[in-house]
Formats: structure tokens, sequence, C-alpha cells
């Protein structure tokens, strides 16, 4: 069964900086697209960012576009992401997810998901 674990989450104020870590189960992570969603109160979950199997496709939200980074550790079977110059519309409950090569930025089209973790920015 495939397990994916955030962490990183925490508190932090407008235009600092938080990384997001996601490790997952197994290795069908090597082959898999791996996602960040997010979803703040009162809302819908919303596609952040996803990075290709080899890492070299990337796709970012254009609420987050120039701010955040997703890399991923094929070796460590993680996914990160770097979130910089936050801002308090980024205060959310962040989710790694997981699907195979076929998909969108649909969060429907990920089977796989970790549990979340929150992130509030505040001053």
């Amino acid at each position: 069964q495939v397990q994916l674990v955030e962490s990183g989450g925490g508190l932090v104020q407008p235009g600092g900086s938080l990384r997001l870590s996601c490790a997952a189960s197994e290795r069908f992570f090597s082959s898999s697209t791996m996602g960040w969603f997010r979803q703040a109160p009162g809302k819908e979950r919303e596609f952040v960012a996803d990075i290709g199997p080899t890492g070299a496709e990337t796709n970012y939200a254009d609420s987050v576009k120039g701010r955040f980074t997703i890399s991923r550790d094929n070796a460590k079977i993680t996914v990160d992401l770097q979130m910089n110059n936050v801002k308090p519309e980024d205060t959310a409950v962040y989710f790694c997810a997981g699907r195979g090569l076929l998909g969108s930025r649909s969060a429907g089209t990920f089977p796989y998901w970790g549990q979340g973790t929150r992130v509030t920015v505040s001053s």
C-alpha cells in the first residue's frame, strides 16, 4: 500500500519561507508524477504544483509561479515544495499526492494522498 507522509508545515510570517517535504513508502515513486495541492478553509482543494518522474517537467499554479519550487529526490523517495515570499492567501492544508503518468492537474486523477500538513501565513 502506497503511503505518503508530509512534514514541514507551521506558522510563517508574510514574506518568509517554508519547505514542505513528502516521503513515499515505496519505489512506485520513481515512475510516478508527484503533486502538491492545498485546501484553505471553506474552499475546494486546488492544484499547486506537480513534477514528472525524472524531475525534468514541472508545472505550477499561476498563484504560486515564481515563488514556489517543487523538486524530488528519487533515491530518497521524497518530493519537496520550497515556498518563498509567502502570502496570507497561501494559508491552507497542503497535501502531497501521487499518480501514474496518465492524468492532469485535477485532484481526481491522483489516487494516492497524504494526510496533509498545515501552513499558516500570519504576522
